[in-house]
């Protein structure tokens, strides 16, 4: 059994009943190019060392490893309402949110530069975990995840949004022609380079989608994954880890 040698960071925050956590590429147990922390199982790493910090991190977060859902993330807007984990990896769709009334069940989303959603509205009992990228914005994935939390008995006006560690908008360099495509769907992600060229600030674009559906309390992570060298970050290093964002209410 490998050992990690240093423990396991989270960044956690709780806003009545409703918990949320986003790692880092610390305290974990995979090596290099993936050192620590990778959570990701479908990026070349050793599928063992995955298990191993999927468990190291929902113990640190007091949670039961088999009792987190995960999803195959494909960049598109299908959401998946769930009351339980998956009965095995096969399983596991083709999609990018997963919302439950399940009190006590936790909701997982993986990211390595594009923007983690994590959603919940406290009242309902009701929580939903997005994965946000440059598509997934243009789709409307994180509408959809809001669409089918207020189908569970969400509202809006109650959902609490935290968005995790992503690229920043000073730093996602695209063609000029995508910038346009992505700011004539979501105008507020139209952004430029620390250096001057066209630029997708995701996160802004989710923010602006959470704002005009009713969502007030929202909350933005201040790291940008390319330049912090404590995330991972696939637009830096290529081959490299996944974090996490966790949410989940108390039971």
């Amino acid at each position: 059994m490998i050992v990690p040698q240093h423990a396991v960071r989270t960044a956690v925050a709780s806003a009545g009943g409703a918990h949320f956590a986003f790692t880092d590429r610390w305290g974990g147990v995979s090596a290099a190019p993936y050192e620590q922390l990778n959570l990701g199982g479908a990026v070349g790493d050793d599928p063992a060392a995955v298990l191993a910090n999927r468990g190291l991190v929902a113990r640190h977060l007091g949670l039961d490893p088999e009792r987190v859902v995960w999803m195959n993330q494909v960049h598109g807007r299908d959401v998946a309402v769930v009351d339980g984990p998956w009965g095995d990896v096969s399983d596991i769709p083709a999609v990018d949110a997963v919302v439950t009334a399940r009190r006590g069940l936790a909701l997982a989303v993986l990211t390595a530069d594009c923007t983690p959603v994590l959603l919940a509205d406290p009242v309902a009992g009701v929580a939903a975990a997005a994965h946000a990228g440059r598509p997934g914005l243009v789709a409307g994935i994180v509408p959809a995840a809001v669409e089918a939390m207020i189908a569970l008995g969400a509202v809006p006006s109650r959902i609490v949004a935290r968005t995790g560690p992503s690229v920043c908008g000073r730093c996602y360099e695209v063609p000029e022609a995508m910038r346009a495509e992505v700011a004539g769907a979501v105008p507020e992600s139209w952004a430029t380079t620390a250096w001057g060229t066209p630029a997708v600030d995701v996160t802004a674009g989710v923010h602006a989608q959470l704002e005009a559906l009713g969502v007030r309390d929202r909350h933005t992570s201040p790291f940008c994954t390319r330049e912090s060298g404590d995330h991972f970050s696939y637009r830096r290093d290529r081959t490299t880890g996944r974090l996490a964002g966790y949410v989940w209410l108390d039971g």
